[in-house]
This record gives structure tokens, sequence and C-alpha cells, in this order.
């Protein structure tokens, strides 16, 4: 878990309470989590029933966004249509839950007097300015999105209602931390990925920060931007220079190092504005997927059958 975030301010009775939508989800079911366990009272909504989800109901019906906002100091806001719905669901329903009930939820909040707003957003935004020219994308701040499909077009136009709204606010654009089978998982925390965890710990971080903002969410930084141009032609030899027990881990599996990077993601305004600072790297994830298979592994070695299951990034 990301260390630094400080605990609520439970002076009142019950202490303060942080409305999680979209809590049926893997991550805003573990946003509500990691709240539970700093001291929040947790109110959650999604249009499915999950463990962690309190009322089910539609955030475009006003009725919904009343009950959900209810005495609510604090709003996470992550619920959405999400890229797999893209090609499926039509166009004019992301445009109708990603925006319109974005819109719709701050102007409630800022009625209610909510005092913060976490909103979720992804590395996705970012779309085609993530194609390589002859070397890396170096994915910070500063890069400029250029959406390539609904999805992205969406997210953006929430990104700007949130930004232009009263209720100061935080905008987390999360890197990729869905499951996936372990090579793959391994392979994409080198430079596009970040675990689960984390990404719930950079929420609750935002929660409690004074800042406001747009930042980057993404697991710990391996490279510097002087590597780009050699991670796009040979990043095996960069991990061997830079990362030699991630090398090793890799060999130890028998599984080929990426010869190629197409992106690096950068945190470390998040790091300077939040204090955030992703702890799950590749290494702790081979070391907890031998943990949780019951064998004592070497550095580096392969725990029988783990390898072959969904990982979601400990």
């Amino acid at each position: 878990m990301t260390s630094g975030f400080a605990k609520a301010d439970c002076g009142r009775p019950g202490g303060p309470v942080v409305l999680v939508t979209g809590s049926s989800g893997v991550v805003g079911g573990a946003v509500a989590a990691m709240a539970e366990t700093t001291g929040w009272v947790v109110r959650s909504v999604d249009m499915a029933s999950g463990p962690r989800t309190q009322l089910v109901g539609d955030l475009r019906d006003p009725r919904t966004r009343r009950r959900a906002l209810d005495g609510a100091d604090v709003v996470v806001h992550v619920a959405a249509l999400h890229a797999p719905h893209v090609g499926r669901v039509p166009d004019a329903e992301f445009w109708s839950v990603n925006v319109d009930s974005t819109e719709a939820l701050l102007a409630e909040a800022s009625a209610r007097g909510v005092s913060r707003v976490v909103y979720t957003s992804s590395t996705s935004v970012y779309g085609d300015a993530l194609v390589p020219d002859g070397r890396a994308v170096w994915v910070d701040e500063c890069l400029t999105p250029r959406p390539r499909d609904v999805y992205d077009e969406t997210k953006l136009a929430a990104e700007a209602l949130v930004a232009r709204s009263a209720v100061p606010a935080v905008i987390l654009r999360i890197a990729r931390c869905f499951p996936e089978p372990l090579e793959t998982l391994a392979r994409h925390r080198l430079h596009r990925g970040v675990a689960l965890a984390d990404v719930a710990a950079a929420h609750m971080l935002a929660v409690t920060a004074t800042v406001t903002g747009t930042y980057n969410v993404a697991g710990p930084l391996l490279f510097e931007p002087d590597d780009t141009e050699q991670l796009y032609s040979d990043a095996a030899a960069v991990l061997q220079r830079r990362h030699p027990a991630i090398a090793a881990a890799f060999a130890a599996r028998r599984w080929p190092l990426p010869q190629h990077l197409d992106r690096v993601y950068d945190s470390r305004a998040a790091l300077a504005a939040l204090g955030y600072r992703p702890q799950h790297d590749v290494l702790r994830l081979l070391g907890r997927v031998c943990a949780v298979a019951g064998h004592v592994c070497p550095a580096g070695s392969s725990a029988a059958g783990a390898d072959r299951r969904d990982w979601a990034g400990e």
C-alpha cells in the first residue's frame, strides 16, 4: 500500500462521509474498501449490485443522485462506461453516462456543499499521442491528449466539466490496472501499468489533499526521458543495464524481455502534489505470486500454475 496518506478527521460522530460511485467495479470497489480502512464513512452507488455497493441506481436519475449525495463530504466519481464498451454501446450512451451524469452530479454536489471531488479518468485519453515516432512516448501531463474514440472523447469532456466545477477537484488519469495473465501484467508494469492497491491509495491521497489539478497515476518509474530512443529500439538492453534484477526475474521464468516499449507513464507530478509513491513494482508482483501460490520461491523463479491465472495487480 502507498504510505503517507492521512486518515480522515473523525471529529464528528461516525466520521466524514465519502461517496464512491461505480463501487461495484474493480477500481471503485478498491477505493471504497481503502476508504473504510482510513476512517471514512463510505456511501456507495452503482447501477449494478456488488459487495461494496449500498445503493443500486442510475446517477442520471435525480432521485438516485440526491440519495447518494445526502450528507456526503467528498465525492469520488469512478462510475463510467469504459473502453471495452466501445462498439458495443451506442456513442450517445457514452455521452449520457460519462458526461451528462457527471455534469449533473457536479451540480448537485456543489448545491449540497460537497467540499471536494476526485474524478477517475484514464491515461487512455492521450489517445493517438501515444503512438511512437522513433522513440518511446514520454507520457506526463504536458503531453497533449489526442482522443481516438468515444471513450477518450467523453472522459476528456468529463475532465473539463470537473476542472470548471465550483467544487475543488483532483482528476486522476489512471494507468492500466485490470486483471491480465501474469506475463502480460508484468510486462505492462514495466512502463504502463499500475497495481490496483496503488490506484486506490492515490485516490485517498487526492481525497485528503489541498491541491487541485490533473495527475497521471502509474506504477514505479523505471526509466528516464533520455532512455526513450533506446527503449523503442532495444528495450531489453535498457532493462539489463538499469534493472538487472528485473531482467533476471524474467529470465528465470523463461520470459523474453520486451524488445520495444512504445511509452512510459510518468507519475512524478502526483508525487510532488499528492505525495503519491507507488509501492508495487514488478519484483513485488512476482514475489506476491509466489506467496499466493504457497511456494517458497527464489528470486525470479516461477510458482507452478500461478502464471496461468489472471492477476489484477495486488
